[in-house]
């Protein structure tokens, strides 16, 4: 009897068992659930209209202003999506710099901003030079290192005379230098010279000597001297 309740439980000991590495084996290969938080996917938490952030620097002056007409943040990456947004960079000593564009994206530290889409950047005149212009389609900017670069078409513009083009650029505004990567062309339209002025100088009025004056002086009817023997 004691054989016959072994020979019994050990198939069902054995069927057990193999269930229980059935389950294993489907929860391991399952994915996990979704989340209903909403932290595994790409959805904005908070969006704000007319969005302005400004930053110091270590003095307290303003070191430059991101303003936008929509913001979006994303929790899952701690990204932040813009709609037109407009940056100041200011420097001392040195003219404010703006850069807009339709679309911007900030990294979740800070240290990069984004513009795509008919992207513009000015530098007001000053001093000796002109003022530049900077257009393409996109933009990476570190406001901390103030390094603007793009892999993109670029025209660059400074006074209405001088026009480059290229492929590629990284414009440093802390050295004002910038530097062109490919396809570089220019063109360049000398200032028209100075012309003299073809209004004729209008003719001095002659002075009359001194002798002339003693003569023209001596009218017909003046007693003439006698002549002496």
């Amino acid at each position: 009897m004691q054989g016959r309740t072994n020979t019994i439980l050990f198939p069902l000991a054995v069927l057990g068992l193999m269930a229980l590495i059935t389950l294993w084996i489907d929860r391991t290969v399952q994915p996990p659930e979704p989340r209903i938080d909403g932290a595994t996917r790409h959805d904005p938490d908070y969006i704000l209209n007319n969005f302005v952030t400004t930053k110091t620097d270590a003095t307290g002056s303003i070191s430059h202003i991101l303003k936008a007409s929509e913001m979006r943040h994303y929790p899952d990456d701690d990204t932040t999506e813009l709609e037109n947004p407009h940056f100041t960079q200011f420097g001392v000593g040195r003219p404010a710099t703006t850069i807009e564009g339709k679309r911007g994206y900030v990294s979740s530290d800070g240290a990069v901003v984004e513009f795509r889409d008919n992207v513009r950047v000015v530098r007001p005149a000053f001093g000796d030079r002109p003022e530049m212009t900077l257009t393409t389609e996109y933009l990476r900017v570190e406001p901390d290192r103030e390094v603007a670069s793009t892999d993109q078409p670029v025209v660059i513009t400074q006074g209405p005379k001088s026009v480059v083009r290229a492929v590629g650029m990284v414009y440093d505004k802390k050295n004002q230098t910038i530097q062109l990567n490919k396809r570089v062309r220019s063109h360049y339209e000398r200032p028209p010279a100075k012309r003299a002025s073809s209004k004729p100088r209008a003719s001095a009025k002659p002075v009359a000597s001194r002798t002339s004056k003693q003569t023209s002086g001596n009218s017909k009817n003046a007693k003439q001297p006698t002549k002496t023997q």
